[in-house]
């Protein structure tokens, strides 16, 4: 697995916001997305819009609570079409099947369409260190491949990159001339990869949707990377995660449809590449061994859990990231593994572990803007609460987070504001303080500024009170007001 720093989220996402190259990147691609997705739903109106996510969501639904039958299905179509299924419980699993084909195949050459669950392996360096050339095919992926960095995006992996930052590693990398031209670095980059895809022993494909009725392997594309990895080599490896699978063909019309919409704004993608096994005796091309690689690492944990089983429906279209106020501010590799975003807060715990992940759920302002566009309709907000609540509260030590002194203090926040009579009490303590802050000014706690209070190291309020003020007491409650009559019409 690649390396782990969700654990460093509070330093990396403080490095983000001050970044203002980053700053600018993220301003100017992700709200382009989110704006042609808005036209896509005008386009389909609201109500059918809203019908074509209902019913994504009840397929993806219905699939994952009957996962064991369309895995078994979808076995039996695979075998009988020529191809060649794997289960592989984890990422060491996943990466020594992977490398035992390379071995035993002779491959010296391996070309990769893009694949999010590759990444979350870290497999590209399991076959470099056999001394297989890995390309990858993507453009984004390449960018990033060439910078030796990881994803930010789920559909963009190049994001944070500005034209100028891709100009500048292209000259370093691939010796040619500055040049800013778009198109040009494009056309770069396919003559690079156009030798590879013929040389290429191995391809190497993730997959958007395997169809359990067929045993087909989908892949949506906008580059046309995705076929020739899959087609040109004499082996093609699909990698993806077990929860991909759908019923049928005819379920997979409405995931083509809302898929691209919610990613990209696009009616509809450049490519759909659909692989069903090695090259028959009558086609032209295709590879001739398949197989296919469906990973649990973690997802078996979330199948398990009915609070986070609906995490498991999400087709990683990047909507969430998109209209994210934390990501439009940091981005994607603050957020310290493969999945960012809204979704990455939520998935990424599970995945690498809760205790290491736990400041990740932290990460969201639930404003709940990511159920709003998500295509299933996944709660994101929901889940993300959850999984706070767990770093608080779980008996097992090996999920809580939390410290002994913010738990007793939350315990003693919710004893406080859940009797009227301790919180009277309080705000007129309260009060009394701040009418003596002229006797005692270096202890203001209840003022605005709380300075004594925000500098002191008294966990949890002085790491909540960084960034804010604690609020000046009223010299009367509401309920002290009402008494009163004083907000009554005397009239």
């Amino acid at each position: 697995m690649p390396e782990i720093k969700t654990q460093e989220f509070s330093s990396a996402s403080a490095a983000a916001i001050s970044d203002p190259k980053l700053r600018r990147a993220l301003d100017r691609v992700a709200s382009g997305f989110e704006v042609a997705r808005l036209a896509r739903v005008a386009d389909a109106t609201p109500e059918v819009w809203d019908t074509w996510r209902q019913e994504a969501r009840d397929i993806k639904a219905h699939t994952i609570e009957h996962l064991d039958y369309y895995l078994d299905l979808l076995y039996t179509n695979m075998i009988a079409a020529g191809g060649h299924l794997h289960f592989a419980k984890d990422a060491d699993q996943a990466n020594e099947i992977v490398a035992h084909i390379a071995r035993t195949r002779n491959v010296k050459i391996a070309t990769k369409s893009k694949s999010m669950v590759s990444e979350e392996l870290g497999l590209n360096p399991v076959l470099e260190a056999m001394g297989v050339e890995v390309w990858e095919t993507d453009l984004g992926e390449y960018i990033i491949q060439l910078a030796e960095e990881t994803p930010s995006h789920l559909i963009a992996p190049a994001l944070h990159k500005s034209k100028e930052d891709v100009a500048e590693l292209f000259t370093e990398k691939l010796g040619i001339p500055y040049d800013e031209d778009i198109y040009h670095m494009a056309a770069t980059a396919r003559e690079v990869l156009r030798d590879k895809f013929m040389e290429a022993d191995l391809g190497i494909s993730g997959a958007n949707f395997v169809v359990a009725e067929t045993g087909t392997l989908v892949i949506i594309t906008n580059e046309g990377n995705g076929r020739l990895c899959t087609s040109a080599p004499r082996i093609h490896i699909g990698i993806t995660g077990m929860e991909k699978v759908i019923p049928s063909m005819q379920d997979l019309s409405i995931f083509l449809r809302i898929l691209p919409q919610s990613a990209t704004g696009q009616r509809i993608t450049s490519y759909v590449s659909m692989t069903n096994g090695p090259r028959r005796s009558d086609d032209e091309d295709g590879p001739e061994e398949f197989h296919l690689i469906l990973v649990d690492n973690g997802r078996s944990k979330m199948l398990a859990d009915p609070a986070l089983r609906e995490a498991l429906y999400c087709i990683r279209c990047g909507a969430c990231l998109n209209i994210c106020p934390i990501y439009a501010r940091i981005g994607g590799h603050a957020y310290g593994w493969v999945y960012p975003g809204p979704i990455g807060a939520v998935v990424s715990p599970m995945l690498v572990g809760l205790k290491q992940a736990s400041e990740l759920p932290q990460a969201s302002s639930l404003c709940g803007a990511c159920r709003e566009v998500c295509p299933i309709k996944i709660d994101i907000p929901r889940m993300l609460l959850d999984l706070r609540k767990k770093t608080a509260e779980s008996p097992d030590p090996d999920v809580r987070s939390a410290p002994a002194s913010e738990r007793l203090f939350a315990r003693a926040y919710a004893r406080l504001m859940s009797s009227p009579g301790l919180l009277r009490m309080a705000a007129r303590f309260g009060r009394v303080l701040q009418k003596a802050e002229h006797l005692m000014p270096f202890f203001s706690p209840l003022t605005k500024d709380g300075k004594w209070i925000r500098s002191a190291p008294l966990p949890p309020l002085s790491k909540w009170n960084k960034a804010r003020d604690l609020p000046t007491l009223p010299k009367q409650t509401f309920h002290e007001l009402w008494e009163k009559g004083l907000s009554r019409d005397d009239s």
